[in-house]
């Protein structure tokens, strides 16, 4: 088990029932410091409504999170983003009728202890990390596919996070363009910043994360090394519909 130094997230029981679904079944996992956690699960497993409490856009019904050893499980989206969680969203909504850069400069404005001076130069850095800097100046809904995901990145980098939540960030792209993804997302590892990824690309998460979570109906089904994961039993009957001999 990691240090109270080394962890950065740990979810605890986690539990979320809609009326007699439960969508989030007893939960417990953590993050470390610099670490990437992939999240993978058939459609329908709970993995959405994971990152709606771990970002607090959902309440548990049961459960704790703590960021740091922080409980932050009954904080707002808004003091969470404030403490160090940012995230993307599976579908990406600019402010369409703002350039790229305001709208980053949106999330920079509302980041931790930033003045103009700093958010104007965290959005230079955050647009160039994302490829995005030649785009400043162009209005958002006029972006392709892979550049409202960039975009959708670069906000949420914005924030200054310490844990990053990506929603299926490579989802609809070519084979080309997540690897682009990859490109920067291997920038932001380098930076220190921890990922929990959500993705159904299984072999661009892969390549990214360190470890790899495997949820089914809400619960726990695998968790470790990534490749040792993907051959495990249960998850290629659940995930993969391969049943073992």
């Amino acid at each position: 088990m990691k240090s109270e130094a080394a962890r950065l997230l740990r979810v605890e029981a986690l539990s979320r029932n809609f009326g007699a679904l439960r969508a989030v079944d007893g939960l417990t996992f953590e993050v470390g410091e610099g670490e990437a956690l992939g999240i993978l699960g058939p459609n329908g497993a709970g993995k959405s409504t994971l990152f709606n409490l771990v970002s607090g856009d959902v309440r548990p019904s049961a459960g704790v999170i703590r960021l740091r050893g922080r409980d932050i499980t009954h904080l707002k989206p808004y003091e969470r983003c404030r403490l160090g969680i940012g995230r993307s969203y599976q579908i990406p909504h600019p402010f369409g009728r703002m350039t790229v850069f305001e709208n980053v400069l949106a999330a920079a404005s509302f980041s931790r202890g930033k003045g103009e001076g700093a958010c104007y130069d965290l959005c230079i850095d955050v647009l160039t990390q994302t490829g995005l800097l030649d785009q400043s100046n162009a209005f958002a809904d006029r972006l392709t596919l892979l550049e409202r995901k960039r975009l959708e990145l670069a906000r949420a980098l914005a924030t200054r996070p310490a844990l990053l939540l990506l929603d299926e960030i490579a989802g609809g792209l070519t084979e080309g363009e997540c690897q682009k993804v990859v490109e920067v997302l291997e920038l932001v590892r380098k930076s220190g910043i921890s990922i929990i990824w959500i993705e159904h690309v299984v072999h661009v998460l892969l390549a990214t994360v360190d470890r790899l979570l495997v949820i089914n109906f809400g619960r726990h089904l695998a968790e470790g090394e990534p490749r040792a994961v993907m051959a495990d039993a249960a998850v290629l009957e659940v995930y993969m519909g391969i049943e073992a001999e």
